[in-house]
């Protein structure tokens, strides 16, 4: 349980059903739009990851120089670091020629390794006390790993092991079902959290080349702009949904005082 002061400072949102639908389809235009931007458009790799990245920091400071939770800006945060992830592993890949089984093992421990200096100086993994501009920086720098990760595991589940992307999208749903099964059944919620969180990646880079890719590769071949658009909407909506909430929940909580 947590106060209802350090609730308010927190500078992440509550983890809902909406939270994983969001960060789901999040996942899944990081993958479509970092592939539209980068081969249909034609900037290339490197091009698009530095747009990007830019558009990231940019994003970030907004969100560090917030002093609550604001859902359109943490949402295109995280849109933002999706595709950004998507592109270091492309860039590893595609670029230097990097195995996905290196890619992986080396996110993995850079993952590892922001969590180990993030609880050594916070005492805490939980996304329920983001509440200082240190365990804030930690916390993104960690989601950036794990959308890193997440997309170097997912390629190398479908394309070096050759599950594909409808089986991908199987067997991911599958273990983040069983994630949440061993929450159910009392398992550690931090530990839960961010296994799940990872899975989410390659779950939605999965379903986005599913729905995006062409039926010779695998996939429906809806392409990557119709699918990043109608996710985009989505999100949008559901962003438009949870800052109406929000500002409805502090009306009432005003008028109760």
């Amino acid at each position: 349980m947590h106060d209802s002061t350090t609730l308010k400072l927190n500078k992440v949102p509550e983890v809902t059903a909406i939270f994983w639908l969001i960060k789901v389809l999040s996942t899944t235009v990081g993958e479509t739009g970092a592939d539209y931007l980068a081969v249909h458009v034609g900037l290339g790799t490197a091009l698009t990851g530095g747009i990007m990245a830019a558009l990231l920091v940019l994003a970030l400071i907004l969100q560090v120089r917030m002093q609550k939770y604001v859902p359109w800006i943490y949402w295109v945060t995280v849109v933002l670091v999706s595709v950004v992830g998507t592109q270091i592993t492309d860039a590893l890949t595609d670029g230097l020629g990097i195995s996905l089984y290196v890619s992986t093992a080396a996110f993995a421990v850079a993952l590892g390794l922001t969590f180990l200096v993030w609880y050594s100086f916070e005492r805490t993994l939980s996304i329920h006390t983001i509440i200082t501009t240190r365990r804030e920086l930690f916390y993104w720098l960690a989601i950036l790993f794990t959308f890193a990760l997440g997309t170097a595991a997912g390629d190398l589940a479908t394309e070096a092991l050759g599950l594909g992307f409808r089986l991908g999208v199987v067997v991911f749903a599958a273990l983040i079902a069983t994630v949440a099964f061993a929450y159910a059944l009392g398992a550690n919620a931090i530990l839960t959290f961010w296994i799940a969180y990872i899975l989410t990646r390659p779950l939605g880079a999965s379903l986005g080349d599913l729905l995006s890719q062409s039926r010779e590769y695998g996939g429906l071949g809806l392409g990557t702009i119709y699918t990043s658009i109608a996710f985009l909407t989505v999100i949008t909506g559901l962003v438009i949904f949870l800052h109406t909430q929000a500002s409805t929940d502090k009306a009432v909580a005003a008028a109760q005082r």
